[in-house]
């Protein structure tokens, strides 16, 4: 549904997106993630055709973006940053002069009913916006981001400024919206993305650094960090094990050392901490049963998006 292949924007001599390519199936929520500055804001703009990319190619629901942009726009609806509108107008007006500049077809008060439904702004659809809160100011720019029925959702830090309730009220329309729809979601807030999208790409300088689903963005580099390793070797033993593990060692007590008795002896579980590309946890498996030890249980860490994203961008490990 949003095709985006080797895409580039310069301001000048600032290279503001280097190359971004990213892919959004039919009916899945993608989050794009990265820091501020990091292009998402830029590339979202020429996603939805109000900036023309120096390079690259846009498909929106298989059109061509640049050689067909009207024909493109129409299948998308775009809610930007700050969720900007017309302060003075009352909801109603607001989204009947979006219905018209936008050139949707059908009955428009049919139309403006269905949103103003899903958005749940029924009880405020005769207000000035203006005089709304800034969570139902982001549900009138939803609402007049669904006329029209698009199949592709460009949502630029919706929940940014939103208190907690009004978050979580957000991600309960996001989610009844993404059935019918594709979503991309631009957010520099790793819990978010995390709580409400089925895979995400990673974005730094510009550049896409990683792209797939959450579970698998979160394994990212999962033969490293520390691992919980319960086995009967005592510290000393597993510490002389170790040794020959390049890439590996004992984490001292802290987290180490919780003994639980068992039927076979006493069960001690180590947090042991692994280097990236040197040794591997089942290379400590196949150690310790060489020295005449038993394993129980060896437990990867538990992993988030943040964890991913320090990954690809290079940073230290927790």
């Amino acid at each position: 549904m949003i095709v985006a292949h080797d895409l580039v924007k310069r301001f000048g001599p600032v290279e503001a997106v280097s190359g971004l390519s990213l892919e959004v199936g039919a009916g899945r929520i993608c989050g794009f993630l990265g820091p501020n500055g990091a292009g998402k804001t830029t590339t979202l703009r020429m996603l939805v055709g109000s900036l023309r990319p120096d390079e690259g190619r846009i498909e929106i629901d298989g059109l061509d973006a640049l050689a067909a942009p009207r024909e493109a726009r129409r299948r998308i609806g775009y809610l930007p940053d700050g969720a900007p509108c017309h302060p003075e107008m009352r909801v109603d007006e607001l989204l009947a002069f979006r219905w018209r500049i936008c050139g949707r077809e059908g009955s428009r008060r049919a139309e403006i009913d269905r949103v103003v439904e899903a958005c749940g702004l029924a009880g405020v659809r005769r207000r000035v916006v203006g005089a709304l809160s800034r969570g139902f100011r982001q549900r009138v720019g939803l609402a007049a981001a669904l006329l029209g029925r698009p199949s592709v959702l460009l949502l630029d830090e919706p929940t940014e400024g939103l208190d907690p309730i009004q978050v979580r009220e957000f991600r309960v329309l996001l989610k009844s919206f993404a059935e019918e729809r594709t979503v991309l979601l631009s957010s520099h807030l790793l819990a978010e993305v995390e709580a409400v999208c089925d895979e995400a790409v990673l974005v730094l300088d510009g550049r896409s650094v990683a792209a797939g689903s959450i579970e698998s963005l979160r394994s990212a580099g999962a033969g490293h960090g520390v691992w919980r390793c319960v086995t009967d070797l005592p510290p000393a033993r597993l510490a002389a094990v170790l040794a020959g593990l390049p890439g590996a060692r004992l984490v001292p007590a802290g987290g180490s050392g919780a003994e639980t008795p068992g039927a076979e002896g006493v069960w001690i579980a180590h947090e042991i901490e692994f280097v990236e590309g040197r040794a591997r946890p089942e290379s400590l498996t196949a150690a310790i049963l060489a020295a005449g030890g038993g394993v129980r249980a060896i437990e990867p860490p538990r992993r988030t998006l943040e964890d991913a994203f320090v990954h690809f961008a290079g940073g230290p490990a927790r």
